[in-house]
């Protein structure tokens, strides 16, 4: 059960990310689900450099958001630059 409640819990972040991005981001189903995972790991890695989690801790909605905003503006700045 616990991947598959990653998998929509990735996708939720995903796609509040996507929504509070401004622009048009052009991503499916599989890429905003990958979006939102990878969002919650550097949230919860940036998290715990910081000090604000433990190590091992999960980062929490709004840190996954934030994550998954951070990973979403460098995705955009590469995807432009090429």
């Amino acid at each position: 059960m616990g991947i598959i409640s990653m998998i929509i819990v990735g996708f939720v972040v995903g796609l509040i990310a996507r929504a509070l991005m401004p622009g048009d981001q052009k991503l499916g189903f599989i890429m905003t689900t990958i979006l939102g995972i990878v969002g919650a790991i550097v949230a919860g890695y940036l998290g715990a450099a910081l000090g604000f989690y433990e190590a091992g801790q999960g980062a929490g909605w709004i840190g996954s958001i934030i994550g998954a905003l951070i990973v979403l503006g460098i995705y955009g700045w590469t995807k432009n630059r090429s």
